[in-house]
């Protein structure tokens, strides 16, 4: 404490900003999980050379560690160019990204909103942070103009493109009749089916919201980090999905209505 100065005091509140900002580009993606494997790798490796000697293990971990730490900026490739990528167009990205959402948000309501009228089943992911270019490449490309029509159009029941899901990204439709993974976890209520399955499954491992819209019964769903908040009123939705956009993420199921329902995969 005594050398503790105003320099040692900004040296932490440095260091602490960059270990602060790097969690906050890996959150909600699919880093977390190698982050966690490197982090864990790490620390068993210290504690078993330190524990015991075990001079085989200690080259090995001495060798190992500095490559990884070469490797590092491999793995999480996508996020530092997504990284350097917001440093470079900050203000531009934060303007047109608010009014698109905007457009983006309204359109997919008007969307959903005539599906559940019409009681047409639906799967629709909206694309963020995490990019879903593997889930693209397993429907059929589009790259289309967002639009209600077209939505309408994909889920008329009996057309080629109506299974599967539709991904959304910046504003255009990427792909339709995705193949999405179904979550693994266990789910009490029998009455949730595979495009429920589907849409929490695509969120559990990436930051995308997924809009269900079921064909039996014409309710409205949204999936998000793993939970599946269901019974959305068609004119909530829109601001629902506003709300779930906004940073902190969790902060939106404070909000959420207590007359919807939020089911929890186990």
């Amino acid at each position: 404490m005594q050398r503790l100065d105003g320099l040692a005091v900004l040296d932490i509140l440095l260091v602490s900003l960059v270990f602060f900002l790097v969690l906050l580009l890996v959150r909600a993606t699919q880093a977390i999980p190698l982050l966690r494997g490197v982090f864990v790798l790490v620390v068993a490796g210290v504690l078993l050379s330190s524990l015991a000697q075990l001079p085989t293990f200690g080259l090995i971990m001495r060798t190992a560690i500095p490559a990884l730490l070469i490797a590092i900026p491999v793995i999480f490739q996508p996020e530092l160019r997504r990284a350097l990528e917001r440093l470079g167009r900050f203000n531009e990205v934060l303007v047109s990204r608010r009014s698109e959402l905007e457009v983006e948000v309204r359109i997919v309501g008007t969307a959903v909103q005539g599906l559940a009228e019409r009681k047409f089943g639906a799967l629709i992911v909206l694309e963020r942070d995490t990019g879903l270019q593997d889930l693209v490449d397993t429907g059929v490309v589009m790259d289309a103009a967002l639009s209600a029509d077209i939505l309408l159009t994909i889920f008329f029941p009996n057309t080629p493109l109506h299974d599967g899901g539709v991904i959304i990204r910046h504003g255009r439709i990427a792909a339709a009749s995705c193949v999405l993974p179904l979550t693994a976890s266990h789910i009490d209520d029998y009455r949730i089916g595979l495009r429920h399955r589907a849409g929490i499954g695509v969120s559990e491992g990436t930051d995308a919201i997924a809009i269900i819209v079921s064909e039996e019964r014409g309710t409205i769903s949204i999936a998000h980090e793993g939970r599946l908040i269901r019974g959305i009123e068609p004119d909530a939705l829109q601001s629902a999905l506003i709300e779930l956009y906004r940073p902190p993420l969790r902060k939106a199921t404070s909000l959420i209505p207590s007359n919807w329902r939020l089911t929890r995969s186990k």
